[in-house]
């Protein structure tokens, strides 16, 4: 079981895939060894979703290759 980083000062970026609209953006931070924080930017004091670097990798792939659908 994967243990909550601490994210306080933690850099958050919005996906680019982003219309610039305020409904539908996520934000992932950076920086935390082996995990990657996910979190919806229009509730950033919300709860975050952690998922491992090898989870988010594949789905990454899976979106990139278009297999999500």
């Amino acid at each position: 079981m994967m243990t909550a980083p601490d994210l306080a000062g933690v850099a958050w970026r919005k996906s680019s895939y982003s219309d610039g609209g305020a409904n539908n953006c996520v934000e992932i931070a950076g920086g935390i060894p082996g995990a990657v924080p996910v979190r919806d930017s229009k509730n950033p004091e919300g709860p975050v979703l952690l998922f491992t670097a090898a989870a988010w990798s594949a789905f990454i792939g899976g979106v990139t290759a278009d297999r999500l659908r």
